[in-house]
């Protein structure tokens, strides 16, 4: 029985990944947490793990299959020995769903959870702390978190409230209520019910919620997507072509901001400051526009940075702070430098950006940045309120080709446009590039693989919203809340207990 419960959790693990996008079968995200909280049910704490594990396999392994894409095409890694190493990753990564369950199961022998206890407080706090856990640990991997499936329903609206582990959270208890509604006995199913109104009526009070208002006029905007191959995109014989490419769609339309993707400057910023950055800022200049650009910049004491630079009126730059380990650079580098040297990534021995905040002036406003990857940690996005009036992301998802992970990275920067309350433009080498309003609808958008220009209108905003306060903190607190409650009514029932006996 134990090896059906686990072929049903894979493959409810593969079912949730249909829940995110280009699928965005957002229900399927309920229907599947429900089951495994279910198989869950009654299980010792070793079972509870394999199941969980099972799970996380099939999400992981499906979902993230697109991770041999970069390491086959483009590491020349070839494709059989690609293929295991993502499935590694996957396998490696299902340890944290492994250990949801073995801590939901011990926790509810160690508490004698009722179900109603087991399935509304343990479950729901254990998945979401997990959660969080895959995202910090290490360099962190919060990719198919949970709550990214909600982007185009009302439940989004929380996110400015607890961002998206407490959507996270959300989901998690309404799967608990499910299965306490189909397990429980008339008053479980009465505490369920409860449960499911009082979220539907906290969605309802979120919906109509506004965390930001409008500052000064919008502004005009041109995203531009070069869709320059990664095959070629560093080499020197295309650089001139490139650039060209890129100047001719920026300049055809006036705009009062322009923006390039990551590394769309393929070149140090000192090598190429005379031949590309000073005519650049003329043209600039007799435009009246701001262009902000991804490029590489040296700084000869501490190595370089994968940067982004905005120039004309106002210039500025910021470092990425968050690299990604392997494509950027070597974690224990002593030691695995050698496995990233045979790959062949360029650029690829990055030094982390020392900035306080992920902050860039552009023209008249501060603006809340992130490159590529960073914009996948919220906390991290939120650190620039209350200073940004809008955010900006640059990226390259062509490492990646036409898979999954362009549409899911997507979806996470939607939802750190919801979690800040802020317009987002996301500018891409491949695509997807798009202008992202304050509750994460997409208001402009790009082809894939193809050559194109977003425009449209940015409006900047003022406010902070409350997990820009709070960040990730808030979550953290609310789970450490459960296992202190459950903690105090152990002693209590035990102190009750041996009060019980004494008197006897």
């Amino acid at each position: 029985m134990s090896n059906v419960k686990q072929l049903i959790a894979f493959a409810s693990g593969v079912l949730t990944v249909l829940a995110f996008a280009p699928f965005d079968y957002y229900f399927l995200a309920y229907l599947s947490v429900s089951i495994l909280f279910y198989l869950w049910l009654n299980e010792t704490p070793r079972q509870a793990a394999k199941i969980g594990y099972f799970f996380g396999l099939g999400l992981l392994a499906v979902g993230t299959f697109w991770l041999h894409v970069s390491i086959d095409k483009f590491g020349g890694v070839p494709y059989p020995l690609a293929v295991l190493l993502a499935l590694i990753f996957a396998a490696l990564m299902s340890l944290f769903y492994a250990l949801a369950g073995w801590l939901s199961s011990s926790l509810t022998l160690r508490y004698k959870a009722s179900l109603l206890v087991h399935l509304l407080l343990i479950f729901p706090a254990v998945w979401t702390q997990l959660e969080v856990a895959r995202a910090y640990f290490l360099s962190g991997f919060p990719w198919l978190s949970l709550g990214y499936s909600q982007i185009d329903t009302p439940v989004a609206m929380l996110a400015p409230v607890a961002g998206v582990f407490g959507i996270s959270w959300f989901m998690a208890l309404i799967c608990g209520a499910l299965v306490l509604l189909a397990k429980g006995h008339l008053k479980q199913r009465m505490a369920s019910l409860t449960v499911l109104v009082a979220a539907s009526f906290a969605v309802f009070l979120s919906v109509s919620f506004e965390w930001s208002e409008s500052k000064g006029k919008k502004l005009t905007v041109s995203i531009i997507q070069g869709n320059v191959p990664q095959e070629i995109k560093w080499q020197p014989a295309y650089f001139e072509s490139s650039i060209d490419l890129y100047q001719t769609l920026s300049f055809e339309q006036p705009a009062d901001i322009v923006i390039w993707p990551e590394t769309a400057i393929p070149g140090f910023y000192q090598n190429v400051e005379g031949r590309v950055i000073n005519p650049l800022k003329k043209r600039l200049a007799a435009s009246n526009m701001q262009l902000v650009t991804g490029i590489p910049y040296r700084a000869d004491d501490y190595g370089y940075f994968n940067s982004m630079v905005s120039l004309g009126a106002v210039e500025d730059r910021y470092d990425k702070r968050h690299l990604v380990p392997f494509g950027e650079y070597a974690p224990l580098d002593f030691i695995l430098r050698p496995l990233v040297d045979y790959f062949q990534i360029p650029m690829s021995d990055f030094r982390p950006g020392q900035s306080d905040k992920p902050l860039l002036k552009i023209g008249e406003h501060q603006a809340g940045v992130s490159i590529c990857y960073e914009d996948a940690f919220g906390n991290e996005t939120a650190q620039a309120l209350p200073e940004a009036d809008y955010l900006v992301n640059i990226s390259n998802d062509a490492w990646f080709g036409d898979s999954l992970a362009p549409h899911q990275h997507m979806q996470i920067a939607r939802m750190r446009a919801v979690e800040t309350s802020r317009y987002l433009l996301r500018a891409t080498n491949t695509g997807i590039s798009a202008i992202i309003d304050h509750q994460g609808k997409v208001l402009s958008i790009s082809p894939q693989d193809k050559v194109a220009v977003v425009r449209g209108m940015v409006e900047p905003r003022q406010g902070l919203t409350l997990y820009a306060q709070l960040k990730d903190g808030l979550i953290l607190l609310l789970g450490l809340l459960v296992v202190t409650g459950l903690e105090m009514t152990r002693k209590i029932k035990s102190m009750q207990i041996n009060s019980g006996q004494g008197n006897g």
